[in-house]
């Protein structure tokens, strides 16, 4: 009879589980649904929504700045995630206005942070146990990771084209990843973001230059970048010293984060 009650209690418990009907707006946030065994309950990503390779079937909403309420609840969702200051705040009041859950998360850059949006993500889909294990999964990875010092200047370009390129300051998320794959960045006057400019980036002078594979493509690859101006007048330049990384991966904070601080630091080694 106790058995026969558990048993209930489990198919019920599961029926609720499964008729969630999530959409997310964060890569890192998809790739945690799924390390929690949730995939299948997705019914919509954005566009940095790109790992597992899975995910590349699911529906596309589009990018999480300029995502519309229409687009997501077509989709019938039950749960929409997302983090903090991404999501317009009419979209998020549209959704809550259509008695659709929203939770928007907020995330810090570093292994702490990682573990923190892991929990968040956890709470609010009811996975909490399995989450434990997936934790516990990512701190020994972390732990096992060996980074050796990178005694050089890293400056990240954030390019969409010749005519759109910007540096990263302080604050960034490619800020904290070089720092964590033991490196310096180049750039530290200011936070954020900043037009590129030949005199700015003569001056901070890098030993490497750092883009998203989508960005260096978008110039020409690494021919293209040292035909930018002031570019040829740097160490990168002159000794042809450029890394490219998946944006996703290189800048998402998710639960590959150990493996991305790893190429990294190899690649800055190099």
């Amino acid at each position: 009879m106790k058995f026969f009650f558990l048993s209930i209690l489990l198919f019920i418990t599961g029926n609720i589980y499964s008729r969630q009907r999530i959409v997310s707006l964060n890569g890192a946030i998809s790739e945690m649904l799924c390390a929690l065994g949730l995939e299948n309950a997705i019914v919509g990503v954005d566009v940095t929504s790109n790992y597992p390779a899975s995910l590349l079937q699911k529906n596309k909403v589009g990018h999480n700045r300029t995502i519309s309420a229409e687009g997501i609840l077509a989709l019938r969702p039950t749960l929409v995630l997302g983090m903090k200051d991404q999501l317009k705040p009419e979209v998020a009041e549209q959704l809550s206005a259509a008695n659709v859950k929203v939770h928007l998360l907020p995330q810090e850059y570093s292994v702490a942070g990682t573990r923190s949006l892991l929990v968040q993500v956890a709470n609010a889909t009811g996975a909490g146990e399995k989450a434990k294990q997936v934790e516990a999964a990512f701190s020994k990875q972390y732990l096992a990771l060996h980074v050796t010092p990178v005694k050089k200047k890293v400056l990240f370009i954030y390019a969409r084209g010749t005519g759109s390129m910007m540096v990263s300051g302080t604050g960034t998320p490619v800020d904290k990843m070089i720092q964590l794959a033991g490196a310096q960045n180049a750039v530290t006057e200011f936070t954020g973001f900043k037009q590129l400019s030949a005199e700015s980036l003569v001056a901070a002078n890098p030993d490497v230059i750092l883009l998203f594979d989508s960005g260096l493509q978008s110039i020409g690859g690494a021919d293209g970048l040292l035909k930018v101006p002031g570019v040829a007048q740097t160490n990168a330049g002159r000794n042809k010293k450029v890394v490219s990384m998946d944006g996703q991966f290189l800048s998402g904070f998710g639960l590959r984060l150990p493996e991305a601080v790893n190429e990294l630091n190899k690649k800055l080694n190099q």
